[in-house]
């Protein structure tokens, strides 16, 4: 799921290797009156949410205090943070630190790869979930290797090698992607079957988009 008000495609499970649909959603708003409020729309939508964000850790300390209550209450079973900015990695480290987190969401792919610095190496210390979103962006689909190039990594599509090496990462819990259009969700979650990328696969995919 995505926000509060729309709704993305299934993602990639790099846990199990199989589609899981969960219930995703988060709380975007400075006010402390209108995350109630977007809390109880979801709860309202969904009945319970698996896992209630607080989204680029606007206004925190009181949103996640709600989704604290909210989990206790057994309405909601996992809390994180989002930051689509690495310029905030280091005030959401410092939030992963507090020991009040079950997972993180951060931007995530072959070309931006920040997370890799401190939130990955964190979240893997302390056994945080780890969403990434993204997986698509900035550039990594704009220019393709040839087909054949592409078969060598046991994929059909350019997408699929992306998004496997994003999944191919054991600190990596899930890959975040949307589509508009009709068939792609099914031909982009064939990433999320094994075999996982080697070390070798990875940085060879790496350099195709140097």
């Amino acid at each position: 799921m995505g926000t509060w008000q729309t709704f993305d495609v299934p993602s990639v499970n790099a846990s199990n290797a199989r589609m899981a649909l969960k219930r995703r959603t988060k709380i975007w708003t400075s006010s402390p009156s209108e995350g109630r409020e977007q809390a109880n729309h979801g709860l309202r939508l969904f009945g319970r949410v698996e896992i209630y964000q607080v989204h680029n850790l606007v206004k925190w300390p009181a949103q996640l205090r709600m989704l604290e209550q909210l989990k206790g209450e057994g309405k909601v079973d996992a809390i994180g943070a989002t930051h689509y900015d690495p310029g905030g990695f280091d005030d959401l480290c410092d939030l992963m630190r507090t020991g009040r987190l079950d997972m993180v969401q951060v931007p995530y792919n072959p070309r931006r790869r920040e997370a890799e610095i401190r939130v990955l190496p964190l979240a893997a210390e302390l056994g945080l979930g780890v969403l990434t979103h993204s997986p698509l962006r900035f550039g990594v689909l704009d220019r393709p290797p040839s087909p054949e190039a592409i078969k060598t990594f046991g994929v059909k599509t350019w997408a699929q090698a992306i998004l496997k090496w994003i999944a191919s990462d054991p600190r990596v819990s899930c890959v975040l992607t949307a589509t508009k259009t009709p068939g792609r969700p099914t031909e982009n979650a064939q990433a999320g079957n094994p075999p996982w990328f080697d070390a070798d696969q990875r940085e060879r995919l790496s350099a195709l988009l140097t």
